[in-house]
């Protein structure tokens, strides 16, 4: 029983009730000599505290663990093992299986750290080139070496206003430059006239951790970078795309190696992004040449895991096409949005009125403590309503709106909210973010960020801009082209759904989609077992919200929710839907199966969604991965044809020699600042380089749009 002994003093945290559930857990699945230790209440504190007391076996411990699958054990093991200077044999985490506690209370996980390199780079491992003669020599050098690592230090978040103070250039082992940028605006020029032939170089590749930003901030230097790169947070976004890819982490996580800057905060990282350390030159050169490590190991992992034709065909590619397209900029109408600012606060006042006078009495509607103070004490609007852990009533969006239709305060306190979240967000925020020197607005794409392969928007986040309402996509009014020239928008209709009649093959939903006919419409008719000409519009709605719906993985609950309708009606609408398109129900099925088998589902490019919950015990974890199953490949292959289609166009309007640009991505749609006299072409490649950017069974169909603001284009 020694090694039994061991694993229970291993888990002399667990306390309570938690005691009960591993019990119980152990019960069901009849691991019978671990009842032989394990108790319950204060017989099973008196034997942990017994047990704790002896040194564990690591070598068994390890043996067991991975025979049970306890992964979170193995990790706090491990951990333990490293602290103790002991290193068991790293666990090969199953993707496959649920664990033992699933559906238990979660526990802190400690993140298993391998035996790494700690970092003994200073100031003695590289060259300050802070002279004209070491500058050209080092550059010389560089240039002879296929691989060139880089590290730009710059003072600032967003590439468009931070101030580069100077760059490390590794070409090797040894050969490691640090070259600071003068003050000196003749000086700084000559620095960087002597540093571009690095970046204009066809025979060297530069490995970065940022292209896109280095990219931004030497063009604002002059210098246009023309060589081939690679970047290693792109890298390993496509490895592990639901972790972090900062180069601290990707660093250790691929090397083991620790940087300087390891073990700094999240906060303490920001404040170094923002204002540059008297180390920035040091850290900037250890960078640099940790990156030419990094850059055969990552392509190496990438290649194992099938993603190389993915990350050289797309998302390599696509980063300078986002880099051109943050530097373009986007123009804003500021007296358009000065003119919606004053509107929607009269608006809002009045409605705040109204919301005093149902209440019967004044309180303070952005105070999430007040509005539930009057909605669920005085008012008593739901007895069952719940408070959170500080002793306030509840009142997220999602639990009001349970409510609204039955309340008018409540209607009136969410339609409140959302005006405020407008004029906060976009209406009175954006004229305060708009670049002092090009008088644009110059949002941020953000690569790395989704699992799905979606690019996301930062300072400002304009794939949040509301288009459900009114007020939401009257902001679009204020996207302005440059003068004298017009706005063009491009837009996939129903990606998605078009993609889901390809991948299952359903034959009736494949016919809807070639034949012309409104595809939400026919799906009504289906469903309803009515001629096409007598679907009803709110017959319509509810097919179209059924259409989308299902490739989320929308329950009964949440159909009746949305539509609000009784859930007897939604369960009724989703099985009528099934019924009528047969080959998507096999489609879903499939795709839950097949991440069962293998941990994981994959886009038309190969990109890889990892699931490792799908086997969870606990449904509710269970179901959200199987929806994930279901919804990653169709989302996913979306995100990487509108990626392709972004490559193809940035290549053929360059090519063509045009003046207009593409400058904004927001979903499904692409928006361009066009001249006048190039619109015809334009519209020509962008259409066409849309609509073929994937072949299957359903044609891609793009709708385009031309303005004087965005929402005369859309």
């Amino acid at each position: 029983m020694g090694s039994v002994e061991n694993l229970i003093a291993h888990t002399a945290d667990l306390k309570g009730a938690m005691q009960k559930k591993i019990a119980d857990n152990v019960k069901q699945i009849e691991f019978s000599k671990f009842l032989v230790t394990i108790k319950t209440d204060v017989d099973l504190d008196i034997n942990l505290a017994d047990l704790a007391r002896k040194e564990p076996d690591i070598k068994r411990l390890t043996e067991i663990y991975k025979e049970l699958e306890f992964k979170t054990f193995l990790s706090r093991l491990q951990a333990r093992a490293i602290l103790d200077g002991k290193t068991p044999t790293p666990p090969q985490a199953s993707q496959a299986m649920g664990g033992l506690f699933d559906g238990l209370d979660p526990e802190p996980q400690v993140e298993p750290e391998p035996v790494g390199e700690d970092s003994t780079f200073s100031s003695a491992d590289y060259l300050v080139a802070d002279t004209p003669a070491k500058i050209a020599e080092f550059v010389g050098k560089a240039i002879g070496h296929e691989y060139v690592g880089i590290s730009l230090a710059a003072a600032g978040e967003e590439a468009m206003i931070a101030s580069l103070a100077g760059l490390a250039i590794a070409c090797g082992d040894t050969d490691n430059a640090w070259v600071p940028l003068p003050e000196s605006a003749f000086e700084r020029q000559e620095t960087m006239t002597m540093l571009e032939p690095l970046f204009g170089s066809q025979n060297v590749t530069i490995v970065s951790h940022d292209v896109k930003r280095d990219m931004i901030l030497l063009k604002r230097e002059g210098v246009d970078f023309q060589a081939k790169y690679f970047d290693t947070s792109v890298a390993h976004y496509l490895l592990k795309p639901e972790m972090k890819h900062g180069f601290d982490f990707v660093a250790f996580d691929t090397l083991g190696y620790r940087s300087l800057t390891y073990a700094l905060t999240d906060l303490e990282r920001k404040k170094e992004l923002k204002t540059l350390s008297p180390d920035a030159p040091t850290h900037a050169a250890e960078r640099a040449r940790v990156l030419l490590r990094l850059r055969p190991e990552l392509a190496q992992l990438v290649e194992r895991e099938g993603q190389t034709k993915l990350m050289d065909e797309i998302e390599m590619p696509l980063v300078e096409v986002l880099a051109s397209m943050e530097w373009e900029g986007a123009r804003i109408d500021v007296g358009e949005l000065a003119k919606m600012s004053v509107s929607l606060t009269q608006r809002l006042d009045a409605i705040e009125q109204e919301c005093y006078a149902l209440a019967g009495e004044k309180f303070n509607i952005s105070s999430p403590a007040q509005v539930g103070e009057i909605l669920f004490g005085k008012m008593q609007i739901d007895p069952k309503a719940k408070k959170t852990k500080k002793g306030t009533w509840s009142t997220t969006e999602e639990i009001l709106e349970k409510h609204r239709r039955d309340y008018p305060l409540v209607d009136k306190i969410l339609q409140a909210r959302r005006i405020k979240k407008l004029l906060s967000t976009y209406v009175d925020a954006l004229p305060n973010m708009l670049n002092p020197l090009t008088g644009k607005l110059h949002t941020t794409f953000q690569q790395t960020v989704t699992a799905t392969g979606r690019l996301s928007s930062t300072n400002p986040n304009l794939q949040n801009i509301p288009i459900r309402t009114d007020d939401g996509r009257e902001i679009r009014r204020a996207f302005i082209p440059d003068d004298g020239d017009l706005m063009l928008s491009a837009d996939y209709s129903q990606i998605e759904l078009r993609l889901m009649a390809d991948f299952s093959g359903d034959p009736d939903m494949i016919a809807a989609f070639l034949s012309g006919a409104d595809i939400h419409r026919s799906t009504a008719a289906k469903i309803y077992h009515l001629p096409i000409e007598e679907v009803t519009d709110n017959q319509r709605r509810n097919a179209k919200t059924a259409n989308f719906g299902i490739i989320y993985g929308i329950s009964a609950f949440g159909l009746s929710e949305r539509l609000e309708i009784p859930r007897k009606e939604a369960k009724m609408l989703i099985d009528g839907y099934m019924a009528t398109y047969p080959g998507v129900k096999q489609y879903m099925e499939a795709s839950i199966e097949k991440a069962r088998a293998q941990g994981y589902v994959s886009t038309i490019m190969g990109r890889k969604r990892y699931l490792p919950d799908i086997n969870s015990r606990n449904a509710t974890v269970r179901g959200f991965a199987e929806r994930n199953a279901i919804n990653a490949p169709l989302q996913g292959s979306a995100a990487d044809i509108i990626k392709k289609a972004m490559i193809r166009i940035h290549r053929d309007i360059l090519d063509a020699g045009l003046r207009s640009r593409m400058i904004l991505q927001i979903h499904d749609e692409l928006i361009f600042n066009v001249k006048p006299d190039e619109l015809a072409t334009v519209q020509q490649i962008v259409v066409h380089d849309m609509e073929q950017s994937y072949s299957g069974r359903v044609p891609l169909e793009v709708s385009a749009g031309v303005g004087q603001n965005w929402l005369e284009a859309h």
